[in-house]
């Protein structure tokens, strides 16, 4: 009997745990049903909109005045990347600035060196030194006062107020545009005046490496350009 009764309780306990194993597959079973119907719901689940309604930084950077037919959107270190649009305005009025102080400066380092009336018309030298030769350089300081009112005037009517944010262009301020226009050369289509402005600053670009050339051969040749 008491064989017996150690068989039976052998044999209950196999049964519990057979019992307990198969209960485990099943519910393994059931979460991996449960995980590809969930899996299969989701393809039929609407998906997010990839479409964004605002313009990137890049595609923005590429609509600006400035890119001609050749060699067209011309950023080979991926300067406008990423950048905000206030960033990228930013950029572009200093682009604008440089620009125009260049045209003008190539066109006066040749004319100086050609065409120099003012103090006695004794000052005969190569450009780069030109400054240095006249009777303002004792006044340097006075110099550079100028120059800064200019450009803190300028600063005062387009950029924001450093309370407000720093080194930020206002968001009504078109890029370069100063209201001076005393000949009335803007166009008023739109199309004509993105033309004109790609002009300019192309020309500009080409004045800030042509500035850039003759100061450099000055300085290495110790002469005049022509």
């Amino acid at each position: 009997p008491r064989r017996t009764l150690q068989r039976r309780r052998r044999n209950t306990r196999t049964t519990a745990h057979s019992q307990a194993t198969a209960a485990k597959k099943a519910d393994k079973k059931m979460f991996a049903l449960f995980i590809m119907l969930l899996a299969s719901a989701s393809a039929f689940a609407p998906q997010p909109s990839s479409t964004k309604s605002a313009v990137s930084p890049l595609k923005a950077a590429e609509e600006l005045p400035g890119v001609a037919d050749f060699p067209g959107f011309f950023d080979p270190l991926g300067l406008s990347d990423g950048l905000s649009e206030q960033r990228l305005k930013f950029y572009r009025e200093a682009e604008l600035k440089h620009g125009r102080v260049a045209m003008l400066a190539s066109l006066g380092f040749l004319v100086g060196e050609s065409f120099h009336p003012l103090f006695g018309g004794d000052i005969d030298v190569p450009s780069y030194v030109a400054f240095q030769a006249t009777p303002l350089q004792k006044l340097w300081p006075l110099v550079i006062t100028v120059i800064a009112w200019f450009e803190i005037s300028a600063a005062v009517e387009t950029f924001m107020p450093p309370s407000e944010a720093l080194w930020t262009l206002k968001d009504d301020y078109e890029s370069g545009d100063l209201g001076f226009d005393p000949l009335g050369l803007k166009p008023t289509d739109p199309d004509e005046l993105k033309t004109l402005q790609t002009k300019e600053l192309n020309n500009g670009r080409l004045a800030m490496l042509g500035i850039a050339g003759m100061v450099a051969q000055e300085l290495v040749s110790g002469g005049k350009i022509f």
